[in-house]
């Protein structure tokens, strides 16, 4: 993917202005006088979504969900549309993020920056302090952020129990408590719950990793998400209502599958070798069985590596124009609505459901299936390339490391190896079979484990190892490590 946009996309994009147009707002919902905030990264720039909050005299709240009016800007088949397709979402690499939307819109005129007037797309609930939902409402608006929080901003505000003045403390506080109730029901209802960590890297001025960071989600990530999901949940709900007399809308829904059973059994067979074992004869039930394994081995060497053969189990999600549902998150309808920034499928979302809010007839036909198998593909290359990124900053990090010594932790073994990840840096490297010291050593399928001839010695996922880096490729992305035997 080319990082630069072609003239004629920059030069549409330029047009733009960020002095919104007075006759427009006069035919949008007004919420700046409503409190309103982001929450986001640290070094976020494209802040795609905001949360208004306001108390009602009934009791109740009312929780807008306010995303950036990408459509307002992005007519259909302009140059900026067809790059936007061509792209499919934006790409964030280490060290630099390939937008889907030029940084006039992007970084500017859609993001949702504090104390600047923004149009927006809004999805606004009138709910209880329970999570229940009295009313809900979908359409164009104009917003005012007040103040933006980073997530550890508000993590610290949500771990404060005593109201020390802060910024929207009661707000944030009641907003987490409903995210925890919406989560656990979800849960409850089949959603598996998978614990991400993510390895970043703090660069120095000259692009060079010169810290390894994991991000674990928190609560005030899982805040944020929760809204996210009922508003696409939602939204998809509300469009795909069909109507007597009418055609289906031709939408976009995000799929995901049910696990294929031969997976599942593979998965069982895995977990076997490590003493576990689950039910799988109802598919319904999979995945709550799968959260009771993961919360038993939370704290166990072989948590990560379970929960990783657990999601590799898993069907990939996608876009699709028939819906199926989405198994991972328990919902039986489900869209991307909240990102238009950075993923076309939420611009195309947008679309529709202005169309279907003010009685349009639909532009999307027939053609939205190929519109949903590129940008399926395309979130996949997207995955690869983010993936590989991650993998070269690894080698990057340890390249000047060379012959030093590391506790690590065994991740994965094969037939010509065994993986092992650094428990410092989190950088992952490999023993080749025939350099494991003190006996030849074979890979067993049935222990799954890597075992010596003579000795038996076995080598498990999970086993605490010292190992030191041997060599590093970081043209290959590949770290070469050698056993440290006490």
């Amino acid at each position: 993917m080319d990082y630069k946009f072609p003239y004629d996309v920059l030069s549409e994009a330029e047009k733009i202005h960020l002095k919104l147009d007075p006759k427009e707002i006069q035919k949008r919902r007004d919420f700046r006088e409503v409190d309103t905030f982001t929450i986001d990264p640290l070094d976020a720039k494209d802040f795609d979504d905001a949360i208004s909050f306001k108390s009602l005299e009934n009791g109740h709240i009312e929780v807008g969900i306010h995303i950036a009016d990408v459509s307002h800007y992005v007519q259909p088949d302009s140059p900026m549309d067809v790059e936007a397709l061509k792209r499919s979402n934006s790409v964030y690499l280490v060290d630099r993020v390939i937008p889907m939307l030029p940084e006039q819109l992007s970084n500017l005129v859609c993001s949702l920056r504090p104390d600047e007037d923004k149009f927006t797309f809004s999805a606004v609930f009138e709910m209880d302090e329970k999570g229940k939902i009295y009313n809900e409402w979908f359409g164009k608006t104009v917003i005012h952020s007040n103040r933006r929080f980073t997530y550890e901003e508000a993590q610290e505000i949500i771990e404060t129990k005593e109201n020390d003045g802060s910024d929207y403390y009661e707000e944030i506080h009641i907003l987490d408590k409903i995210a925890k109730i919406l989560r656990k029901k979800r849960l409850d209802n089949g959603a598996m719950n998978i614990e991400s960590e993510e390895v970043r890297f703090r660069l120095d001025e000259e692009g060079t990793p010169v810290e390894v960071v994991i991000k674990t989600s928190k609560d005030a990530h899982k805040l944020i998400e929760e809204y996210m999901l009922l508003a696409n949940r939602l939204v998809a709900t509300f469009v795909s209502k069909q109507k007597k007399g009418t055609n289906k809308i031709p939408f976009v829904y995000r799929c995901h599958d049910h696990p294929n059973p031969e997976k599942i059994e593979l998965f069982n067979l895995f977990i076997r070798k490590f003493g576990y074992d689950i039910d799988v004869t109802d598919p319904h039930q999979i995945s709550k069985n799968i959260n009771a394994l993961l919360a038993d081995v939370r704290y166990k060497n072989e948590f990560s590596l379970i929960q990783s053969m657990a999601i590799r189990s898993m069907a990939k999600a996608t876009y699709e124009t028939d819906n199926i549902g989405h198994y991972g998150l328990g919902f039986t309808h489900y869209t991307h609505f909240t990102s238009p920034i950075r993923r076309y499928a939420d611009l195309v979302v947008h679309r529709i459901l202005q169309e279907e809010l003010t009685h349009q007839k639909h532009r999307y036909g027939s053609e939205l299936n190929d519109v949903c198998k590129r940008i399926s593909r395309m979130e996949r290359k997207a995955v690869e390339a983010e993936r590989e990124s991650t993998k070269y900053f690894q080698t990057l990090f340890v390249v000047d490391k060379v012959g030093k010594e590391f506790n690590g932790t065994i991740s994965g073994v094969a037939e010509f190896g065994i993986f092992v990840k650094m428990d410092d840096n989190q950088c992952e490297g490999l023993i080749p079979m025939q350099d494991i010291p003190g006996d030849r050593y074979r890979f067993d399928a049935d222990k799954f484990a890597v075992v010596g001839n003579r000795k038996k010695k076995e080598y498990n996922f999970g086993d605490k190892v010292k190992v030191r880096i041997q060599d590093v490729s970081v043209p290959k992305r590949q770290i070469n490590l050698e056993m440290v035997l006490d």
